[in-house]
């Protein structure tokens, strides 16, 4: 006899997943996860270290209350502290694989924030119950980095995260690429407690149509062959010898990882067209405080440094070298997404890397709080509370909240599709 067929009206409602978000900042996975849907933050921690007054914990606590909020060294935290949950998010610090240092200067996961990616580990490898899904963001760099063996530190991560028991999925996104208000290029890497058979077709068929970040994304052009590999199973071993002498790192911007194998290629994605811009975002000019319109008087400093050089230094060691860069844009394009956020967005004194914006009265400005927060679609005044150094810093560190919206909406999808295969 035949199965009768299903009455989708009496079918339960979907199971909320239950979230721990670590290094929390000011909630941007939370913000993008709850516009999802389908998602409970149960338990979060967020922690600066050196720092005498914690603005960001102070910041998450005022938007989401105390409740199973945490301020605390990461180092400190007992795996038992954790309650039972499905899936565990964080933005680890990123500093030592940043853009805003040189190669040479990335320490990767030695660093003094890279080796935090140990902690999420120790919590995992302790936990009584391991999540089911992990979903974490860092810089693009760290596909790359360290300068001396490209790609060793993500294959270190890829390979402790399999003796975990997790397949990995991974994906570089460009939050402009997909309408949104900011060129803001992160990795994001999704993991999976997993079982059974994988193969190569399984990896191609998960990167372009299956995969979390194919449904959340759309489709994608492939640019090349996939390139495939085996990861050492020693970590030791693999810190020496991984891609040693140099030379491209074999993690493409796209990829998967299952039982140590890694499949990796090149996707690109156009631009999104009528996506929202910088101009899109700007509060009304009577609305700006007087403090951030740019004085007459020092306007000719910003042009220097926004301008291209090409100038003669001297090293400590008396060692002489050129230095050069190249222009940027002054003022910034309003018809256009902006450029990435950095950390260093705050404050009056000129600089090469804050926005600058033109008014319709000929004057110049930079970016206020709510409109670097809307750069990242947070809320309107989300940060407020804190100096607005703070609110700025807060900006440069965060992630473009749309993108990790669109990842919980594929990710509730897939996880409701592993839970009724045939549904």
């Amino acid at each position: 006899m035949s199965p009768k067929p299903r009455n989708p009206s009496k079918r339960p409602a979907a199971p909320v997943l239950r979230v721990v978000e670590l290094f929390a900042g000011v909630g941007g996975f939370r913000i993008g996860l709850e516009r999802a849907g389908g998602f409970q933050v149960v338990w979060s921690n967020q922690w600066e270290p050196g720092r005498k007054r914690q603005h960001a914990s102070e910041v998450y606590t005022a938007r989401f209350g105390p409740d199973s909020h945490t301020c605390a060294d990461i180092a400190t935290v007992k795996a038992s502290e954790l309650p039972e949950h499905d899936l565990l998010v964080g933005g680890f610090p990123c500093q030592d694989y940043s853009v805003a240092s040189t190669l040479k200067n990335s320490k990767g996961l030695v660093g003094k924030k890279g080796i935090l990616w140990w902690q999420i580990h120790r919590l995992l490898s302790q936990a009584k119950k391991k999540p089911r899904y992990l979903l974490l963001e860092n810089v693009d760099r760290l596909l790359g980095s360290p300068v001396g063996q490209r790609g060793r530190d993500f294959a270190v991560m890829l390979s402790s995260l399999n003796a975990l028991g997790y397949g990995v999925e991974w994906r570089v996104v460009n939050a402009a690429d997909h309408g949104m208000p900011q060129r803001r290029k992160r990795v994001f890497i999704f993991g999976e407690l997993v079982n059974g058979k994988f193969s190569g077709a399984d990896a191609e068929t998960q990167m372009d149509k299956t995969g979390v970040f194919a449904r959340g994304f759309g489709s994608a052009t492939v640019v090349n062959a996939t390139t495939t590999f085996t990861l050492e199973k020693d970590l030791a071993r693999l810190t020496r010898m991984f891609n040693q002498g140099g030379g491209r790192s074999p993690f493409m911007n796209a990829g998967v990882m299952r039982g140590g194998k890694v499949w990796t290629r090149k996707l690109t994605v156009p631009s999104a067209v009528g996506g929202r811009t910088l101009g899109d975002i700007l509060l009304p000019m009577e609305e700006v405080p007087r403090a951030y319109f740019i004085p007459q008087r020092v306007l000719g400093k910003w042009k220097k440094l926004k301008a291209a050089k090409k100038e003669e230094r001297i090293a400590g060691n008396g060692h002489r070298y050129h230095y050069a860069e190249g222009a940027m844009a002054f003022p910034d394009a309003l018809d256009k997404p902006s450029r990435t956020i950095v950390t260093g967005e705050g404050g009056s004194a000129p600089s090469r890397f804050k926005h600058v914006v033109r008014t319709p009265d000929g004057r110049f400005r930079r970016l206020t709080p709510v409109e670097l927060e809307r750069l990242n679609m947070f809320p309107d005044d989300h940060t407020a509370g804190v100096p607005d150094g703070w609110r700025a810093f807060f900006m440069g560190n965060a992630l473009v909240t749309g993108v990790v919206e669109r990842i919980g909406k594929a990710l509730v999808a897939h996880d409701a599709k592993v839970k009724d295969p045939i549904g």
